[in-house]
């Protein structure tokens, strides 16, 4: 996991790759576009799984362009970023989401920002970019949360004093999901196994075959994806969901996206993703493996750090908030209802719902300039309402 000897990252001039000590604990790598003059405002962008601070290659110039100060670094876990340990039996706490906020504080304020005009999450960052804009919306002025919809804190137990206690339930879905017809599993709980990493890591396709069936698989070359809005959280419910969501009870992830790599005249056509841009991604993760990303998952699915989030039952993002995500992404719907639950309670001042035609789970990626102009107007109407 060393950053000696790293190979050069096929960035666009606009971009500088750097190092930065001392945050959290961590050896942060960075990517930083408008650094040429100070005082500019920030955004911080964070990337999601499994990607790195890469995946925003396409956007930093452009909002650089508009007059901002763009940091996006790989986040604990990932890429150049040293300083965590993915040693599955070892602490799980270092990648709970209030760590992953202190982080981006600890970066912010190392670049000497106070204060930042947004902080923007994709995937798994989009809930540590809420939890950002909850905990401290004094730093972080608003917040955009892309394909993960976020549905406010953990609530506390409510007017039960006069009742017996109650041990905490079980959830039976995932006993329902492998007593179906077709056994199944919910892809959040297989990559909190241990054999995830290696199943991953040591795909039996090769590394970089896994990674480009697996982005295609959640992207809008692949036909299929059509999302539309789930009635429950059951079995019956989330077994129509794609496999790379809700998988074989059997299979393993490489073995699931396996069967949906796309030709050699589709990759070659690729104008989102082209094998140029992918070697890195395979570069990178070949170094790293993928546990270090996978403790997010294990941070959730155990449920161990749900008490220390309930201190903020009943708290909502009050700053300016937008949603973006792919119109062909199932992120959107994955867990029924929280799409509605984040736009009608857990946040009061939304100003900006967008589904991007054309695009999947990896929105800027494949519609970077969509997702430019949109991140832009965001802006400007979070500005209007705060200088209002």
């Amino acid at each position: 996991m060393g950053t000696t000897d790293l190979s050069p990252i096929p960035l666009p001039p606009a971009i500088r790759s750097r190092f930065v000590d001392g945050v959290n604990g961590l050896r942060m790598h960075v990517l930083e576009a408008g650094f040429e003059t100070k005082d500019r405002p920030c955004l911080l962008l964070l990337h999601g799984f499994p990607e790195l601070a890469y995946s925003w290659r396409k956007v930093m110039p452009h909002l650089a362009e508009a007059g901002y100060h763009v940091l996006a670094p790989d986040q604990r876990g990932y890429g150049r970023t040293t300083g965590w340990s993915a040693d599955y039996d070892g602490e799980l706490a270092p990648f709970r989401f209030l760590n992953l906020v202190r982080d981006a504080l600890g970066l912010i304020a190392a670049f000497g920002h106070r204060r930042i005009d947004a902080v923007i999450g994709h995937d798994f960052g989009s809930p540590v970019a809420a939890w950002c804009a909850l905990v401290r919306p004094d730093v972080f002025s608003s917040v955009v949360m892309m394909s993960a919809p976020f549905t406010g804190p953990p609530s506390l137990p409510f007017d039960v004093a006069d009742r017996p206690a109650k041990p905490a339930a079980e959830d039976p879905v995932h006993r329902e999901l492998a007593a179906l017809a077709r056994p199944r599993k919910h892809y959040q709980w297989y990559y909190s196994t241990r054999a995830a990493n290696a199943d991953m890591h040591q795909a039996p396709q090769g590394l970089h075959d896994f990674l480009r069936a697996y982005y295609h698989h959640k992207s809008a070359d692949w036909k299929a994806n059509q999302p539309h809005p789930f009635a429950s959280w059951s079995a019956a419910e989330l077994a129509t969901l794609p496999t790379y969501y809700v998988m074989d009870l059997a299979r393993t992830m490489a073995e699931t996206v396996a069967e949906e790599m796309p030709s050699a005249e589709a990759i070659a056509a690729n104008p989102w993703l082209p094998e140029s841009d992918l070697a890195f991604y395979t570069a990178e993760y070949q170094r790293t493996g993928f546990q270090g990303g996978l403790q997010w998952y294990r941070c959730g699915t155990s449920g161990m750090f749900v008490p220390e989030l309930q201190i903020w039952s009943g708290r909502t993002i009050d700053v300016p908030s937008c949603f973006i995500s792919g119109r062909q992404d199932w992120g959107t719907y994955q867990f029924p209802g929280a799409f509605e639950a984040m736009q009608s309670r857990a946040c009061t001042n939304m100003i900006g719902c967008h589904l991007v035609d054309d695009a999947g789970h990896w929105v800027q990626q494949e519609q970077p300039e969509q997702v430019v102009k949109l991140l832009l107007q965001f802006l400007r109407d979070a500005d209007t309402r705060q200088t209002a």
